[in-house]
């Protein structure tokens, strides 16, 4: 029961009269005398229809009104229902008055229990009194308190849903906030999104139930100790033994794919790439397809290397049980464990697109022209430093409470380059980036992000800048690209400008912009493609038929620099445009560096939304690096290897280091050995992911943590050194 906590029992027809009768007592007293008492069967409870056949049924079996929707209507008139709306629909069984109580109370007493007793069979168990103050009843003679009355409506999997007007919250719609956008909790609900009788259904517990909020809480790794431990009767056990073994199935399927630490009830929107390429997999496994072929795009990317050999196990089951499995991957331990490998190279962009290397492994390991292979055989490999950068000033986070974060003490070293590292969900982000970045932001910048709960950050007197580099993307429509972000664009379009033909014809460098009219296509404003609205399909792009996808008017596309127009310029790789404008320095110094973050290959119009959020990663990473170095600048980047090869890290960590030989601070979220083990300092977080992490397991040089034995980074790190 909602108020009086104690389980709710079944209400026999005399139950039902004296609850009604007490109810009636109360109100006489308070000399409530005049109006009626309504007795209702809810036939209809949320569902969609015109009804039209039932209501007309009612009519003939001799009813005479009914209530939709809160309104009454009578049965000998035209009743019209919207049909793709929801109803709820209640027969009128008896209107008594609320006199008859008091001058013949045996004989109303018996109509209340013949009303009731069929209210009860029209309405499925359920009985709806109104009293005459307007306050209204629920009896059931399934799930009614014999001490209020309180009654349950019928509990079926929609109660449990927030998505669903029948067990949402009705102060928040199933949103768990005040608004749609708003950071206020539901003053109804407080966060739980459901009604209130949606979290009065118990599973056993410790002290008490646990409801279905509680539940969804849970880590996924708590969730499956929970339901292996569950304590029921016999009868209980043998209702309910299919369901748990569903339930532990799905449960396993997550562990098994790294993901233990997350919460069950975590918003999808807050999910990295990685982690909903998880889940997504895991729900594949769950339908144990046979003769099925599955592709996979870098499943490893957020993965600790103690997580991956899960992850792996549960790839190589669904090849057992008949399935075909593709992975596109640069993880050392997926291409080791795989059965058959090819390579595509040998470079990037124009320089790729061929076979290099195929064959089963590990045969394939011994071919000469891979470079992968050359990686794996220890040929050629990422060195570490001859020496580690020694610093003495250090950002000092105390009492760092951040979602999972043990009210930790840390420090990390300025002017040098820093791997927080540890499993997934150990708390690395809540510890660099809601922590450290948000605080550092807020008081350099006045930023309006709220930082992450600690007591004091310290030492942010030795940066002047701080800059976020993450996988965000660097623009949400075909707008923006690596031209536009980087700056190049501008100086291109002045180029342009000063040609002779430009010159004659009076153009200015908005002429060469698709943002604006003037120069660009304007059928397609410039976008190249049109969008074709689908009314229950996403949107379809297709080319523009008047500029054939090039953006511009025909009068600018006229217009040449060294033998290429405005679109040959855009439709160019970074290599090639880098090579183009050699000899103008505002252009190729921004070429230059996108060319050393192993953006080659990628063009320099390419819309944004097209860029991977590694890409996006690394576009963001060279236009910090294009601009002038004053040092004192803390860098923060999380996981910049996604997507990259074994040489294209290589070129990523020169580039990261000439940062820290720069005088700048340069602090890395990452799971990358060859990354780590170039650290200058290392800060391993665990010692497990959720619950169970939040502690600062060990922090040194990368040495340091692979002589700790705790540590799962250690481990790693010690093979690593060890080559």
């Amino acid at each position: 029961c909602v108020k009086w906590g104690q389980e709710i029992q079944k209400l026999t027809n005399e139950e039902m009269v004296n609850v009604v009768m007490e109810a009636i007592g109360s109100r006489q007293k308070a000399e409530e005398k005049k109006g009626s008492v309504k007795i209702l069967a809810p036939v209809v409870v949320g569902r969609k229809g015109e009804y039209y056949q039932m209501l007309y049924d009612l009519y003939n079996s001799g009813f005479a009104r009914v209530r939709i929707d809160g309104e009454e209507h009578r049965l000998d008139q035209p009743i019209k229902l919207a049909r793709y709306q929801q109803h709820t629909i209640e027969v009128v069984i008896d209107t008594i008055p609320m006199s008859a109580f008091e001058t013949a109370p045996k004989d109303t007493r018996q109509r209340l229990a013949e009303a009731l007793e069929t209210a009860v069979t029209k309405g499925n168990d359920v009985a709806t009194i109104v009293y005459p103050d307007k306050e209204e009843q629920l009896l059931s003679s399934k799930f009614s308190c014999p001490k209020d009355g309180f009654s349950f409506p019928e509990i079926e999997p929609r109660l449990f849903s927030f998505n669903s007007p029948y067990g949402a919250c009705q102060g928040c719609s199933g949103l768990g906030t005040a608004e749609l956008f708003s950071e206020e909790v539901c003053s109804k609900c407080h966060g739980a999104r459901l009604r209130e009788e949606s979290l009065f259904v118990w599973l056993p517990g410790k002290d008490r139930g646990l409801s279905i909020v509680d539940i969804v809480r849970m880590s996924v790794s708590q969730a499956m100790e929970y339901f292996s431990t569950i304590t029921l009767t016999e009868k209980q056990t043998e209702i309910s033994s299919s369901i748990l073994k569903e339930i532990q199935n799905r449960l396993q399927f997550m562990f098994d794919v790294g993901l233990h630490y997350l919460t069950l009830n975590r918003v999808a929107g807050t999910l990295s790439g990685g982690e909903a390429q998880r889940i997504r997999l895991a729900s594949q496994v769950g339908t144990r397809l046979v003769g099925a072929m599955y592709v996979l795009d870098e499943p490893t990317i957020g993965l600790h290397q103690r997580d991956n050999e899960r992850l792996i196990r549960t790839l190589e089951h669904l090849r057992d049980i008949g399935n075909t499995v593709i992975v596109v991957e640069h993880d050392e331990d997926t291409i080791l464990a795989s059965d058959y490998m090819v390579e595509i190279g040998p470079g990037a962009g124009r320089h790729g697109g061929e076979v290099v290397a195929a064959g089963t492994t590990p045969e394939i390991f011994n071919d000469k022209k891979s470079l992968t292979a050359a990686y794996l055989r220890g040929d050629i490999r990422v060195e570490i430093p001859e020496r580690r950068a020694i610093g003495h000033d250090a950002i000092k986070i105390v009492g760092a409470s951040t979602n999972n974060l043990k009210n930790i003490n840390v420090e990390i070293p300025l002017r040098r380059f820093v791997c927080v590292t540890g499993v997934s969900g150990s708390g690395k982000s809540s510890l660099a980036y809601d922590t450290m970045y948000k605080t550092i932001a807020k008081r350099l910048y006045g930023s309006s992000a709220t930082p992450g709960k600690h007591k004091s950050l310290l030492g942010i007197e030795y940066i002047d800048k701080a800059i976020l580099i993450d996988q965000s993307a660097i623009g949400r429509t075909s707008r923006s690209n690596p031209a536009t972000y980087t700056g190049a664009w501008g100086p291109i379009r002045d180029l342009f400008t000063e040609t002779a033909e430009a010159r004659y014809r009076g153009y200015k460098p908005g002429r060469f912009s698709f943002n604006r009219p003037g120069g660009r296509c304007e059928h397609c404003e410039g976008h190249g493609t049109i969008a074709i609205e689908m009314h229950f399909l996403p949107t379809v792009y297709v080319k523009c038929d008047v500029c054939k996808g090039k953006r511009f008017d025909r009068e600018t596309l006229e217009i040449e620099y060294k033998d290429k127009n405005i679109y040959e310029v855009l439709e160019m790789t970074v290599e090639e445009a880098a090579e183009f404008f050699k000899e103008i320095p505002f252009i190729s110094d921004k070429l230059v560096t996108l060319n050393e973050v192993g953006l080659s290959y990628v063009k320099l119009g390419q819309p944004a939304p097209t860029l991977s959020g590694g890409e996006a990663q690394r576009v963001k990473l060279s236009t910090e690096l294009s601009k002038r170095q004053t040092g004192r600048t803390l860098y923060l980047l999380d996981e910049p290897t996604t997507g990259l090869h074994f040489a294209d890290v290589k070129k990523l960590l020169e580039v990261l280091h000439l940062l820290v030989e720069k005088g700048n601070s340069v602090v890395v979220i990452e799971h990358n050995l060859d990354v780590i083990k170039t650290a200058d300092w290392v800060i391993d977080l665990g010692p497990e992911g959720g619950d169970q992490g939040g502690e600062i397991v060990v922090a040194g040089t990368p040495e340091d943590v692979a002589r700790n034995g705790n540590s799962y980074t250690g481990k790693e790190l010690k093979r690593i050194l060890k080559r």
